[in-house]
Parts: C-alpha cells; sequence; structure tokens
C-alpha cells in the first residue's frame, strides 16, 4: 500500500526540523564564549526566520530589566543606554509572560518601542532555562505581517535549546572575569606599591581600572584638609586630561563619598539629586573614597555615557583595590612632598623637622603595653623609623629601624620605608614576611649607598607573646625581676642584598616586663675622650629603672647621655622605646 503524498512531506519537515534543531544545539554547545554563541544563534535565526532588525537581550534580576547584549541593525545609542523592564514593551511583555509574543502591525500596538520608524512587524520570545528566565530574542521586519504561527513555534524551539547554553557562557564569563580580576588585583597592588612618582601612578591607575571595568571618565580627587575640599589631581575623558572644579564634602556624588566613606554607586544619574553635570552625555557614576588608617584622603571617580553602566560586581571590584590604591596615592604622595623639601633643604631644615615630628608617632597605645618614645637627631632631622600597627584587640605590629647615614637623606629613605611599612603591614601578620617583603620593595626603589637596619615585633596581648624579627638591628632588651633578657634572631639588613629569608623567635613575656627597643646612635654617643656611651651603661641604667615607668626610663637614657657627652655635640641619631607589659 502506497503511503500518502501529505504524510511523506511531513515527515520530510519533521526529518528536516529534527536535523535543524540537532544543528542548533550543536552550534550553541560547541562554545563558551558569549559574544561567539550570541553570533551564532543570530545566523541560526536568519535561516528559517528573516528578519531586518535583531537583538538578544539578557535579563539582569539584580536590575529587574533587560539590556541588548547583541544587535543587528540596531542604532548604537539604543544598544548603550537601553534597559527594557518586566512588561515594558513587546519585549518586556514576552519576559513578563513566559511567552512569545508577535505583533502584525506595530503600528496599531501601544506597547511597541520605536527601535526604527521603518519597523512594521515584531516577534519577542523568552528563553527559559530551569524555570528562570534568561533573556528575550527579538526580531523585527520592514514588513507588515512578516510572520507565522510556524514562526513563532520555531522560534520557541531556538530558544528552549539555546537559553541553556547562554546561561552556561554567561556563568563562565562571570567566573572568568572574576578569576581574570582577581589576578589583575593582585598585579595591579603589585604595580602600584613599586610607583612612587604620583603622576606616574595617577596614569597607571587609569589604564589599569579601564581593564577591569569599562568607564567614558575617570577621575581622581585628593583632600584638601585645610578647606575641607576634594581638589581634582588627575581626570581622563576619552582618554584625553581635563581639568574640573573643586567639590567640597557633601556636594555630588564624589562628596557624597567623601563625607560618608562609603561607595556611592548611581545607576542613572538623571534622577539623583546629587549629580553635579559635568558633560550632558553622562548617565551613571560611581564614587569610591580612598582611606589610609581611617583617613579619607581621596575619592576615586568613575562616569559612564550608559544608564546602569556600572554593577555591584563592579562596586566589589573597586573596593577590593580602593585600600591599595589609597595607600599608594598617600604613598606618592607623601614621597613627592618628601623629595620636594629635599630640593629646599638648605633653607627650610627646621619646616622638616617639624614635618618629621608629624609623621612620626610621638606617642603609641597598644593594649597590654605602656608606651614611652624620646627621640632626637643627631642633624635637623632623623634617620631613625618606628612605627605601630594595633589589629583589633588581636595583635599589633611594632617597627623599630635605623637608617645608614644622618640627615635629609637618611630622613627621606626613613619616610620611603614608613610608607612601604603603612602598606605591607596592615597585609602581613608574620614579621619574618613583613621584613622579606619590605627588603624587596626597597630593591625594587634602589638607592645607592642606602640601607637600613630594622626589628619587627609581633605583640599579642592575650597570651604576651612577642614574635621577633631582626634585621641587623641592636638586640632588643627585656628587664624581669633585675635581669637582662636578650633574645637573640638575626638577620642582614633591609635594602642590601636581593633574595634575604628572615628567621623569627617567639618569646613569652611576663607582666612587670620592661622592654627596649634603641637605635645605634645610643651606644655609640662620643665623650670628650671619643669614648663610646657603650651598651654595658644602657644595661646599668636598665637595671636601675627597669622596674619603673617606661616614660621615666627613657628619660634617665637621654639624661645619662647627655652628662657623658658633656656638651659634645649628638654624634648620630638617637631613638628610644620603651614598653612596660601590663
Amino acid at each position: 500500500m502506497a503511503t500518502p503524498r501529505k504524510s511523506i512531506e511531513t515527515f520530510r519537515e519533521r526529518a528536516e526540523l529534527l536535523d535543524f534543531l540537532l544543528e542548533v544545539s550543536r552550534i550553541t554547545s560547541e562554545t563558551l564564549d558569549l559574544d561567539r554563541l550570541l553570533a551564532n544563534v543570530a545566523t541560526i535565526v536568519r535561516v528559517v526566520v528573516p528578519y531586518d532588525l535583531f537583538a538578544i537581550l539578557l535579563y539582569s534580576e539584580r536590575n529587574h530589566g533587560l539590556r541588548i547584549r547583541y544587535s543587528i541593525g540596531h542604532r548604537e545609542e539604543v544598544v548603550r543606554s537601553f534597559v527594557i523592564g518586566l512588561g515594558e514593551g513587546v519585549v518586556g511583555a514576552a519576559a513578563q509572560s513566559r511567552e512569545a509574543v508577535m505583533v502584525d502591525d506595530v503600528s496599531g500596538d501601544p506597547r511597541y518601542l520605536n527601535a526604527l520608524d521603518a519597523v512594521r512587524s515584531e516577534l519577542a520570545v523568552p528563553m527559559m532555562a530551569r524555570e528562570k528566565l534568561v533573556g528575550v530574542i527579538d526580531v523585527q521586519s520592514t514588513r507588515l505581517r512578516a510572520y507565522s504561527e510556524q514562526d513563532r513555534r520555531i522560534m520557541r524551539l531556538i530558544a528552549s535549546r539555546v537559553a541553556g547554553s547562554i546561561e552556561n557562557a554567561t556563568l563562565y564569563r562571570r567566573v572568568d572575569r572574576q578569576n581574570r580580576t582577581l589576578r589583575t588585583l593582585a598585579q595591579l597592588s603589585q604595580e602600584f606599591s613599586s610607583i612612587l612618582d604620583l603622576d606616574e601612578l595617577l596614569g597607571k591607575l587609569a589604564a589599569s581600572v579601564r581593564t577591569l571595568i569599562n568607564y567614558d571618565a575617570f577621575s581622581i580627587l585628593l583632600v584638601d584638609a585645610e578647606k575641607h575640599l576634594l581638589r581634582h589631581r588627575f581626570s581622563v575623558r576619552f582618554d584625553k586630561r581635563v581639568d574640573l572644579d573643586n567639590i567640597a564634602f557633601g556636594k555630588g556624588i564624589t562628596g557624597a563619598a567623601a563625607q560618608s566613606r562609603q561607595t556611592v554607586r548611581v545607576v542613572n544619574t538623571m534622577q539623583d539629586p546629587r549629580y553635579i553635570a559635568t558633560h550632558p552625555d553622562i548617565h551613571s557614576e560611581m564614587a569610591v573614597p580612598l582611606i589610609v588608617q581611617d583617613r579619607v584622603v581621596g575619592v576615586l571617580n568613575l562616569e559612564s555615557e550608559r544608564i546602569g553602566n556600572f554593577t555591584e560586581d563592579h562596586q566589589r571590584t573597586l573596593s577590593l583595590l580602593a585600600p591599595q590604591i589609597a595607600s599608594s596615592v598617600e604613598n606618592a604622595r607623601l614621597y613627592a612632598e618628601l623629595a620636594q623639601r629635599e630640593q629646599r633643604m638648605d633653607h627650610d631644615l627646621k619646616a622638616a623637622r617639624q614635618l618629621q615630628k608629624i609623621m612620626l608617632p610621638r606617642h603609641a597605645e597598644i593594649r597590654g603595653l605602656e608606651i614611652a618614645i624620646r627621640s632626637r637627631p643627631a642633624r635637623d632631622i632623623s634617620g631613625d623609623v618606628y612605627e605601630f600597627f594595633e589589629h583589633g584587640e588581636e595583635y599589633a605590629v611594632i617597627a623599630f629601624g635605623d637608617v645608614s647615614g644622618k640627615g635629609p637623606a637618611a630622613a627621606l629613605y626613613g619616610a620611603l620605608i614608613s610608607g612601604l611599612l603603612r602598606i605591607l603591614a596592615p597585609r602581613r601578620r608574620s614579621p619574618a614576611l613583613l621584613m622579606q617583603s619590605l627588603n624587596e620593595a626597597l630593591l625594587e626603589r634602589k638607592v645607592d649607598a642606602q640601607f637600613a637596619t630594622l626589628s619587627v615585633l609581633l605583640w599579642e596581648p592575650r597570651s604576651r607573646r612577642l614574635t621577633l624579627s631582626n634585621a641587623g638591628a641592636e638586640p632588643i632588651l627585656i628587664w624581669r625581676k633585675g635581669e637582662i633578657l636578650t633574645p637573640r634572631v638575626e638577620g642582614v639588613p633591609i635594602g642590601l642584598l636581593d633574595d634575604q629569608q628572615y628567621e623569627e623567635v617567639v618569646f613569652n613575656t611576663k607582666r612587670g616586663d620592661t622592654i627596649l627597643l634603641y637605635s645605634d646612635g645610643v651606644q655609640d654617643q662620643l665623650n670628650r675622650e671619643e669614648g663610646h656611651y657603650t651598651r654595658a651603661r644602657i644595661h646599668s641604667l636598665l637595671k636601675e629603672h627597669g622596674a619603673g615607668s617606661p616614660l621615666l626610663f627613657a628619660n634617665a637614657i637621654f639624661a645619662g647621655l647627655d652628662e657623658f657627652r658633656d656638651g659634645v655635640p649628638i654624634t648620630d641619631d638617637q631613638t628610644v622605646v620603651a614598653m612596660k607589659v601590663g
């Protein structure tokens, strides 16, 4: 019995459809590159459903809207700034209903959003994966009634097969972007910390941030503490330098970020009354405060012509990078200031000494320790270094060092070390690792004939435990019930040799112990007979005054030095840090 012709044609159509759907599955599953995948989908659709305008819009649960991710025939300004909400337009109606929407004549449908005057018909098909909206495939034609029920069915079949692939590609892209972002952040952190020229650093920042986040305008504003203003230090728009006005705290998006100390992300600047219009095309903005040691030093500001250009992922990325940017900018700024002061040092040494007094701590408060600091330079400014970094209630890092030489050069090198310590200490708990990182950072900025000795102490107040690392500094002395204890830990001075490893020694202190750190300028002080003050005299004073307060002991050392030198000039910078364990 012969098979009817109609059945043969139907079988042939179904076989061809099956082959086509298999081809759709093959093409869409062969790549995780989202751009390539979307281009493949556009090619597939054109084979069976002709169009004049084509778009794939992806849905964002965060923004509750659809944005064009791939398009053919649409105007660039539509692609860049168009965000369609659920229920808005033909596309939004399809997304909201989870059903294909076909319009034979868009001129008679109030839902139609005009993409091109010549468009007459539209077909929008939602893409669903695991009962979740992935996006919408939208085709438009310049012909009336261009699409049929068969076109609707075929588009639904295509959408059902590509939705999972698009979701997988989107997820892969997000994970890949996060991995690349983390690698880039690690690389940028290292690069930023090695740049001390502020203009070079800011230029590098602008270029580096753009590899992570697309923007149309980038600005760095630094705080003028005296006038309570944000002053534009560096700005780029469309890769060209521009100058902008100063901004008061609390004014505009950047002023709000500085005042609140929180990142401010504006999806649509036209709807935010704080926005200061600098260019009519700007539609979204993100401002990130730059904070160093609980102090706002500036604001990083990004602007875009696209509405909602900056996402929560972008905000998290800059939040991770902002502390390093802040430290690097502040460090470069401080270094630049000190370099300028060095040029006029002959006429301004007194002012430089005053500046150093501000930069170096005159007192410190650390849980579990009573601390006294006494310091004086051999010349107008000192090359001795001492810093204190408390990390909550768990631990604190104490650094004490002595730069080779005296005067402005030693002080500048000491300021460099202090700046690097502020960057490195919060991220490295181990004294040995901190010492190693500091040595590597100094060798990247090698200064001829300059190096430093340094002691790094990790203090844990709950256990009263000290972890010590030493780079050629005078040994720490500990008074305990009339005895002098000297924990032995050795190492090569920092800034001198490559590839140095530093050891750590743990010392358990007891309540009432007195800990002494001193620079070699103390024991090397000369008298009229050119004799040295010596470590023995320091031991004697420690035995005599160790039971008393740290301040009285520190004052006793300096009084003993003055009596010993008997008017002889101070031969080297002299610093004493005395600490009583509570």
